[in-house]
């Protein structure tokens, strides 16, 4: 979908640190379909289902601040990817894809986060 530049990543542990220091200071996006957030969530994270792009496109430049840092997931870092290069497209400066997604989290972080 949006392909093109390398975005930089971040991975699980690091995710862990940054939502210890800083969580208020950042915009964390889910990117996964509304029953994969019912499943398993990491708490601070907004749902922007990708397959509902049309649907919130235009909004998310709105609410969104484009050099706040913006941390986005999904189940594995595919779907997540492509919002952060679509994001970067339009000047967001500040974003990170997490690498191996809330599955990795699950695995890596904290293991009371359900693995699907």
């Amino acid at each position: 979908m949006f392909y093109g530049n390398s975005i930089p990543e971040i991975d699980v542990n690091q995710l862990a640190i940054r939502l210890a220091e800083a969580k208020e200071y950042l915009q964390l996006i889910d990117v996964r379909e509304r029953s994969e957030f019912a499943i398993a969530k990491i708490p601070g994270f907004d749902l922007y289902p990708l397959s509902e792009f049309q649907q919130w496109s235009e909004k998310i430049l709105i609410d969104l601040a484009p050099e706040t840092e913006t941390i986005v997931m999904c189940h594995h870092g595919m779907r997540s990817a492509q919002l952060c290069q679509w994001l970067a497209m339009r000047g967001f400066s500040n974003v990170h894809n997490v690498m191996g997604g809330i599955d990795a989290y699950s695995r890596f972080v904290d293991n009371h986060i359900y693995r699907y």
